[in-house]
Order: structure tokens, then C-alpha cells, then sequence
């Protein structure tokens, strides 16, 4: 469960990295699912095989979720 107290505690740079943290997940989650579901994704198939696309995204999301996972999970120091 998540505590709402806890991220009204935060310092403002805090409270910028944690935004700043959920900004870059989303980036990875968009890229992620755009290499898996955009058809004609403007890499060059002789580049990079659909096969290898696919498996990139996931890894994308993947690290999108962990870093999410520690992002939330974060104790101060």
C-alpha cells in the first residue's frame, strides 16, 4: 500500500526527482510499447529484426517496471 504522507514529507528536490523518476518510466513503458506494437517503426528492418524489436521492448518495460518498483519503494536517508 502505498503511504500519501510519505510524498507529502519530501523536500521540492525530492518531491522533482520522485516526478522526474515517474516521467522516465513512462518514457520507458511509450518506448517499450511502441518498438512491440508500431508496425512500421522507422528503424530499418535490415537493422534490427522484428524478432529482436519485440524482445527489446519487453526488456524496456522490464527495467520500466523495476525502476518503478524502486522508485516507490525508496527510504530516506
Amino acid at each position: 500500500m502505498i503511504d500519501f504522507n510519505f510524498f507529502k514529507q519530501k523536500s521540492p528536490q525530492q518531491r522533482f526527482l520522485f516526478i522526474l523518476g515517474l516521467v522516465m518510466f513512462l518514457f520507458y513503458i511509450i518506448l517499450g510499447a511502441s518498438l512491440i506494437f508500431w508496425k512500421e517503426f522507422p528503424i530499418n528492418e535490415e537493422v534490427i529484426s522484428r524478432k529482436y524489436r519485440i524482445l527489446l521492448g519487453l526488456l524496456l518495460m522490464v527495467y520500466a517496471v523495476i525502476r518503478f518498483y524502486r522508485l516507490i519503494n525508496q527510504k530516506d536517508n
